[in-house]
């Protein structure tokens, strides 16, 4: 198998780890900086180059690039899809899963347990807005925040307001959540590949937060999933149409709720608190469907009559 990663980052520890599993099982791979590759688009077909050299022949893209690139790496993704390689995360997921208003709107579509998230535009209508989703504590997210940065809780229905009214006025994209208290703030990060959950691990907050991200102090550990939580996980992936995906869960009274689904989770925190090599699980799910499709070309016939 050909394989390119989109990464802006070679030393980042999740490209890093995806190249030596790859590496390992005796693949070729390449990591390439999305912000490189450059397209040719014309009605006869598409072509792409790489500082100055074409690319050709690639069997598997995984983007990993970063949200503040989005809608090149994209674009980047898709033109590598229309040249014939196989992306388990496609263009038009990932960038439907960088945008958590919409990932609410086609998770809810699809039935799937969700904390109860409100929006809206007009300032005239925040009073009403927050009415809908009930009293305090309520946990505002910017829309395209990761790693737990821009999200907020806040406890007073002033404080709501305040806060609504100053993300307006700086013209960000944000919802607002209802907090779920019995969680005690820890969730669970299921690390979906194909239609199985191959990884999990509990995420709790430090003392003082609520937010349980590795990058703002939280601690992992592994954790036993239940058969409807693996279930939910793989579902929601599903749905946003991500066939590599951190689902983010938190068990509550009313069973478990979809937080985020993440099309480029990390690999670090969840290897190091499993023990499993997610990396390798993520290169043999890509091959194991590069031969699919390769067996799939040799077995087709040719048409009768030549039509």
């Amino acid at each position: 198998m050909k394989l390119a990663i989109l990464s802006r980052n070679t030393r980042l520890y999740s490209t890093r780890r995806l190249v030596e599993a790859a590496r390992a099982r005796g693949h070729s791979v390449r990591v390439l900086d999305p912000l490189r590759c450059y397209m040719r688009i014309g009605s006869e077909g598409v072509s792409m180059r790489y500082k100055g050299k074409p690319i050709v022949d690639y069997d598997a893209v995984i983007p990993r690039f970063a949200a503040s690139v989005t809608r090149y790496g994209c674009a980047v993704l898709h033109q590598f899809e229309l040249m014939g390689t196989f992306a388990p995360n496609p263009s038009a997921a990932f960038a439907r899963a960088r945008d958590k208003l919409r990932c609410q709107q086609l998770l809810a579509a699809e039935g799937l347990g969700l904390p109860v998230t409100v929006f809206g535009d007009n300032p005239d209508d925040t009073d009403d807005l927050l009415a809908m989703l009930g009293p305090p504590p309520h946990v505002i997210k910017l829309n395209e925040g990761s790693q737990g940065a821009g999200v907020m809780l806040t406890e007073k229905p002033s404080a709501s307001r305040g806060v609504v009214e100053a993300l307006r006025g700086l013209y960000a994209s944000f919802v607002v959540q209802e907090f779920i208290a019995e969680a005690q703030g820890a969730d669970l990060r299921c690390f979906v590949v194909g239609d199985r959950v191959i990884g999990a691990m509990q995420r709790q907050a430090p003392p003082g937060d609520f937010r349980s991200n590795l990058h703002r102090g939280g601690t992992a550990t592994p954790v036993d999933t239940t058969p409807e939580e693996r279930a939910v996980a793989v579902r929601a992936a599903q749905v946003i149409g991500l066939g590599i995906a951190g689902v983010d869960l938190i068990r509550s009274e009313r069973g478990p709720l979809v937080l985020e689904v993440n099309a480029s989770p990390g690999l670090e925190g969840i290897e190091a608190a499993t023990c499993d090599d997610i990396a390798g699980g993520i290169v043999d799910h890509l091959a194991a469907h590069v031969r699919g499709r390769a067996g799939g070309r040799r077995g087709r016939q040719p048409p009768a009559n030549g039509s």
